[in-house]
């Protein structure tokens, strides 16, 4: 790859992350990048109508999207050639009731989202983010998103000296009483008239016939109104118009490339937006010329859930049937023939992208000796006995064989049999759809830190290997001999 193009890769997911503080935002930033380059929205509410050689999308909950190519000489039965990622980070979500106020300060509640490092967030400058249901005049409702730019929040941590022995017995932390942030100070919102405690309180002692006529300022009592107008300025409506929301807290410091040499990415959410990025970019680039899908025979997808940092149990995770019914949708559209899908999903093939653990300098011990991924050495191969990932040998080699004819690096990566192993969507899928998978992720250091590093080459790397693969799968996988 160039040095120009490497750059612009290397901008452009800066600019993805830049736009995406939630996976709501991710989702909406995939969407805007889909529509301009081509690709039509379908929703699953709808019967499908689908053509070879067009591009679709869909989302669900506006957290989760899968975005297909459909090659020009595609035919119900042929496989499917995903790249499966993640578009939820660790983050800490504004409980239902999150109106909190202790010691004469205005806090807001919280709840602890994924496997966070959650002493990484304390002492930041922090906003909120996420979606809003507004109400459009007197009998309609929309889905809105949500961000305030400037720093409104902060968890202060405690002075040394009240807490002598921090950095020796290390800094524990109580997360449901001491990782609150704080909004301001009861004493200033009053001064200024912001809150109006006393007039949502007249409100909510009105009898259950004034309180018929006046839902949303009973529903208000559970957020403070300071942070109520903060979110409804932005949307351009009032308090009261806010029916319920989904909201988080967000880093409000931009992602950067930084290091004396300009190699690192630091950024928030690369777990997973990094592959969520490359994978989206590589499926429109793979996608992009008029003749670019003539000789597939294929359908090149890719599909960004939600959830996967807490199980993907959900509606919108990889646990739930929306990669089945969307190969089942698109393989149907074609034939009535209901024995193809399982043809299809045998001739399929997941790259199941989730960022991997780098080498890290100061603790060399953590890894096995023989598998250390480091930063610029390229995408991650994950192998685990236990199943906790789904590679095995067939589709190491499959990812490997496409690295070595692109000139690009690869790595491997157990983890030590005495420390336990994290998860990803690919054992998931590999036994809830049936599909063939192997495991990558792009090597970096903090995970699941408020603030993430990686190398501005693996970011290069991945997206030429994701490229690749959706540009040459489909003649590789013909010459592998299947044993009938």
């Amino acid at each position: 790859m160039a040095k120009q193009e490497s750059h612009d890769v290397v901008s452009d997911l800066i600019n993805f992350l830049n736009a995406s503080p939630t996976a709501f935002h991710a989702v909406d930033e995939a969407k805007q990048r889909l529509r301009n380059a081509g690709f039509h929205q379908i929703s699953e509410r709808q019967v499908w109508e689908l053509q070879p050689g067009h591009k679709y999308f869909f989302t669900r909950n506006h957290s989760t999207i899968v975005a297909f190519a459909i090659g020009k000489r595609y035919v119900a039965g042929n496989g499917f050639h995903i790249i499966g990622a993640h578009t939820d980070s660790p983050c800490l979500k504004l409980k239902p009731v999150s109106k909190v106020v202790k010691g004469g300060i205005l806090e807001v509640g919280v709840q602890t989202y994924g496997g966070g490092l959650w002493h990484t967030w304390f002492d930041r400058d922090l906003t909120v983010a996420g979606r809003v249901l507004v109400r459009e005049g007197s009998d309609s409702y929309s889905h809105r998103l949500v961000r305030i730019e400037e720093p409104i929040m902060r968890i202060p941590t405690l002075a040394i000296h009240l807490d002598r022995n921090v950095n020796t017995d290390g800094f524990k932390i109580n997360t449901e009483t001491q990782l609150v942030p704080i909004l301001a100070t009861s004493l200033k919102a009053e001064l200024n008239k912001i809150s109006s405690e006393n007039g949502l309180l007249e409100r909510g002692n009105q009898s259950d016939g004034q309180k018929a006529n006046d839902e949303t300022g009973t529903s208000n009592l559970k957020h403070h109104l300071l942070l109520l107008q903060l979110i409804a300025s932005k949307l351009g409506c009032v308090p009261d118009d806010i029916c319920d929301f989904e909201l988080q807290l967000c880093d409000t410091q931009p992602s950067v490339v930084a290091g004396a040499a300009k190699e690192f990415i630091f950024s928030g959410r690369l777990d997973n937006l990094c592959m969520s990025f490359c994978s989206l970019k590589a499926l429109i680039d793979a996608t992009s010329s008029d003749s670019s899908l003539d000789e597939e025979v294929g359908v090149r997808m890719v599909a960004l859930f939600d959830h996967e940092e807490v199980g993907s149990d959900s509606a919108q995770g990889a646990g739930s049937p929306v990669m089945l019914n969307a190969l089942s949708r698109v393989t149907n559209s074609f034939s009535s023939n209901a024995n193809l899908l399982e043809k299809a999903i045998q001739n399929s093939f997941l790259v199941s992208a989730d960022m991997a653990h780098a080498l890290h300098p100061n603790y060399l011990d953590k890894h096995e000796e023989n598998h250390r991924p480091k930063l610029h050495g390229g995408l991650v191969i994950k192998t685990n006995a236990g199943q906790r990932y789904a590679t095995n040998a067939v589709t190491s080699f499959i990812f490997r064989d496409i690295a070595s004819k692109h000139k690009l690096p690869v790595q491997d990566f157990v983890v030590r049999n005495d420390m336990s192993c994290g998860s990803t969507i690919g054992p998931i899928l590999a036994s809830g759809v049936g599909i063939r998978t192997v495991d990558v992720g792009a090597p970096q250091w903090s995970m699941h830190s408020i603030r993430e590093i990686c190398g501005t080459d693996d970011v290069k790397y991945s997206y030429e290997h994701f490229k690749a693969f959706f540009q040459e799968f489909s003649l590789l996988d013909a010459k592998i001999v299947v044993d009938i």
